[in-house]
């Protein structure tokens, strides 16, 4: 016996206890993987061994549970063998588990090493640019107004109603027409206009109805401009039936609009200029799907795609790595997607530290692509993070069973020394 057997048996004992300790202090960080020592004997041309050596490290890439969280930026892969791509602002790229980000102030979504999070970036025109993954930055401008182009309303006129005996049609006497709705408009600059109209019934034709319009009490005229330029002392509400719009709407004998002017139920109005420095609007009102029918006068349906500016107030990341922001005028932006990559071998991967690994050779290139449910890299979960899938319990009775290997070696090693020395008193 020699002390070659013991000793290397010594050396490989004390890995296994270094990775078993490694993974003791890492059960409870974020992303973490654990690890397991893989052994291999060693011959020289010879019928008894010269003991152990340590092969490699093998890590356990099996998810860890899904812990909730408070936080939108906290983020955790389900259900896929996805990492995180993470790129330096020097361009090395990186790969992670751990799903806990921030924003830094330059609006991109980092890790606490500073590491960023790429994605699908937005192009110039609204949509994911798709193509290469770059760094998600989140914009933290407002977002511009957009002025009102479209209106969809739709009504029931009610068929019960009588023609006013009150005339001609006033914006300020309700007894000169049958029914009133408003809706909130935006000019360029964001500010906020309110749009009425008025419907009259008339005696001839039957089951027609004129309808009259206003832009913050200014009339409008047959064109949709409006008659006169807004004042500061506020807007006249004249009573001049002559030059206002004047629109039909005729129904069919079952209460659905029929072909009378405007045979497509729209309106359109140009030239309404509030004189606040915005372009003058333009847009069209379409009452497609109002009735007359027997019931109250009510609105069903009533939307405009105008807003005014605002600012970011809050993030949602959906399932497909997608980032929506919400704004403070409730409108909702895409501002990019979120990728993940995958490997054909990701015990080939390089562990950095700070939860990241590096590809190599041996792990293959990352598959890169949008994640979702049902595909290879897994879906995303806003609001949790994925925890470490160490076993404590499994760790703890691996540590007794590699102290008494390590016991056991030593032994071996201190049997060889008294066999020596007995050699060495041998007179």
């Amino acid at each position: 016996m020699g002390f070659a057997q013991g000793v290397s048996a010594l050396n490989a004992s004390a890995a296994n206890l270094d990775v078993i300790g490694n993974n003791i202090a890492n059960a409870g960080t974020i992303g973490f993987k654990s690890g397991g020592v893989q052994f291999s004997d060693v011959y020289a041309g010879s019928k008894v061994g010269l003991g152990t050596h340590v092969a490699g490290v093998a890590q356990n890439f099996t998810a860890g549970s899904v812990q909730t969280s408070s936080r939108t930026l906290d983020l955790a892969i389900t259900d896929g063998d996805g990492f995180f791509r993470l790129t330096s602002p020097e361009g090395d790229v990186s790969y992670s588990r751990n799903g806990q980000f921030d924003m830094d102030k330059n609006g991109y979504i980092v890790n606490a090493a500073g590491l960023q999070l790429t994605g699908y970036t937005v192009g110039a025109n609204g949509k994911l640019a798709g193509g290469s993954p770059a760094a998600l930055q989140i914009p933290t401008a407002a977002m511009a107004p957009k002025a009102t182009t479209g209106i969809d309303a739709q009504f029931n006129l009610d068929s019960r109603s009588t023609v006013p005996t009150a005339t001609p049609f006033d914006a300020n006497d309700s007894t000169t027409y049958n029914y009133a709705n408003a809706v909130t408009i935006y000019d360029s600059l964001g500010n906020s206009h309110e749009l009425s109209t008025f419907f009259v019934k008339q005696a001839a034709p039957v089951n027609t109805w004129a309808t009259y319009a206003t832009a913050d009490g200014y009339p409008l005229n047959a064109s949709g401009a409006m008659l006169a330029a807004p004042t500061p002392a506020g807007p006249p509400l004249v009573a001049n039936s002559a030059a206002l719009t004047d629109e039909p709407l005729g129904f069919d004998t079952n209460g659905n609009l029929s072909v009378v002017p405007p045979a497509d139920g729209k309106m359109s109005f140009a030239g309404l200029d509030f004189a606040n420095g915005s372009a003058p609007m333009a847009f069209t009102l379409n009452l497609a799907g109002t009735t007359q029918f027997g019931n109250v006068n009510d609105v069903k349906k009533l939307t405009q795609d105008g807003y005014a500016s605002g600012t970011l107030a809050s993030l949602a990341i959906e399932q497909n790595g997608t980032i929506t922001g919400k704004y403070t005028n409730e409108q909702s932006n895409t501002l990019g997607q979120i990728v993940l990559s995958s490997f054909v071998n990701p015990n080939g991967l390089q562990s950095k530290g700070d939860n990241v690994w590096a590809e190599t050779a041996v792990s293959g290139q990352p598959l890169t692509g949008s994640p979702g449910a049902g595909t290879k890299l897994g879906g995303l979960v806003s609001g949790a993070v994925e925890g470490s899938n160490v076993d404590l319990t499994s760790e703890l009775v691996n540590l007794i069973i590699a102290q008494r290997t390590y016991q056991a070696n030593a032994q071996t090693v201190k049997t060889q020394d008294q066999v020596m020395q007995t050699l060495m008193n041998m007179r």
